[in-house]
C-alpha cells in the first residue's frame, strides 16, 4: 500500500447551518473531550458555532477546511503538534519556546501557531491554590515525566517564577533532551535532574509539581528509582500543590494518591484541559476567560468522566 494510501483523509463536516466552527485535529482522538468542552461553551456564549473532531493524518486536507469561511481556528493534538508547525504562517512566543503547536488561530488571512497547553498548566495553580506565596512562590518546582508535555510545565513553572526545577524521568536520555531544548530557548538555566533517591534527600523541596506521566505502577528498575526519588521529595517538610496531568481513564492516579496521603494538595488534569480549552476560545472569540460558562463546563466534563464517556 503507498504512503498516499495510508493517509487518513481530513472529514468535511457539515457547515451549512453554523456561524462558525472549530474543531481538533489529531489521531486518534476518539476519547477526546475537547468537543464537549467547546460546545459547552459557545452554548453558554450563546453562539451557532461547534466543535469537531477531525481524526485524520491529512495535514493539506486539514489546512484547507481551517482556511474555509466558516472555520474560526482549530487545536492540534497528536501526532500533529510538531508536524504542523512548518505548515504555518507565524509562531506565538508561546509556541516557540516549548516547541510544539496546540491551537491555530486565524488573523488577517494568515496561520498563526501557538501553545495554550502552558497556559493551562498555569492557570491549574493560579486558580486552585489559595496561598501560593506560602505554597510554591521562591521554592523549587518539580516535573515528573519528558518530552513535549515536560517542556510545557517546565516553560509554565518558570513563568510562575520557579528559579529551580527538578527533573525526575526513568529516562535520562529524554531528560537530557528536555533539558537542551528548554535552554536553548532561553528557560533551561535551572533545570536540574534527580536522578537518585539519595541525590533528593539533600534537596530543598519543591512548592509546584507537575507530573506528565501515564498512570502505571514502576516495573522496571529506573522506573523505581524515579518513584523513590518522587517519595522523598513528597515527604519533605514542606508541602504545596501537585498538578496531575493524567485523567484518562480515572483521575485518580498513583502519584495523586501518593502526594494527597503526603499531605499536598492534588489538582486534577481535568483543570488544565479546561484553561487551556478556556484560552483557545479566548483566541477564537476574543471574549474573556471570565464571560465564558466556567462552572457549566466543569460541569459537564465531570459528568462525562464519571460517567465513563471518556
Amino acid at each position: 500500500m503507498s504512503e498516499e494510501m495510508d493517509v487518513i483523509k481530513c472529514p468535511i463536516p457539515p457547515v451549512d447551518t453554523l456561524d462558525g466552527f472549530t474543531g481538533l485535529f489529531g489521531y486518534p482522538i476518539a476519547h477526546s473531550l475537547s468537543p464537549l468542552l467547546h460546545t459547552t461553551i459557545y452554548t453558554g456564549l450563546n453562539l451557532n458555532w461547534t466543535y469537531f473532531p477531525l481524526s485524520s493524518t491529512d495535514i493539506p486536507g486539514f489546512l484547507d477546511l481551517v482556511r474555509h469561511s466558516k472555520c474560526r481556528g482549530s487545536g492540534v493534538t497528536m501526532p500533529h503538534k510538531v508536524a504542523i508547525i512548518p505548515y504555518l504562517d507565524e509562531l506565538t512566543d508561546d509556541g516557540q519556546a516549548v516547541g510544539a503547536c496546540n491551537t491555530i488561530v486565524k488573523r488577517d488571512g494568515k496561520l498563526i501557531g501557538t501553545n495554550t497547553d502552558t497556559i493551562g498548566v498555569r492557570e491549574s495553580f493560579l486558580q486552585n491554590v489559595a496561598d501560593p506565596e506560602r505554597a510554591y512562590h521562591g521554592r523549587p518546582g518539580l516535573v515528573i515525566g519528558g518530552g513535549g508535555a515536560a517542556r510545557s510545565a517546565v516553560y509554565a513553572l518558570v513563568k510562575l517564577g520557579c528559579k529551580i526545577v527538578y527533573l525526575v524521568n526513568r529516562d535520562p536520555t529524554e531528560v537530557a533532551a528536555v533539558v537542551a531544548w528548554c535552554t536553548a530557548q532561553g528557560y533551561g538555566s535551572g533545570l536540574r535532574h534527580v536522578l537518585t533517591a539519595a541525590e533528593a534527600e539533600g534537596l530543598e523541596g519543591p512548592g509546584a509539581i507537575v507530573s506528565c506521566v501515564p498512570n502505571f505502577p514502576p516495573a522496571t528498575s529506573a522506573e523505581v528509582e524515579a518513584r523513590k526519588v518522587i517519595e522523598v521529595l513528597l515527604a519533605k517538610p514542606h508541602k504545596g500543590a501537585i498538578l496531575e496531568m493524567c485523567y484518562h481513564p480515572t483521575v485518580y492516579t498513583e502519584i495523586g494518591d501518593l502526594a494527597q496521603r503526603a499531605g499536598w494538595q492534588v489538582i486534577l488534569g481535568t483543570e488544565a484541559m479546561l484553561y487551556q480549552g478556556f484560552e483557545q476560545v479566548k483566541y477564537w472569540t476574543g471574549r474573556e476567560v471570565k464571560e465564558m460558562p466556567i462552572a457549566a463546563t466543569k460541569d459537564a466534563i465531570a459528568a462525562a468522566l464519571r460517567d465513563g464517556v471518556a
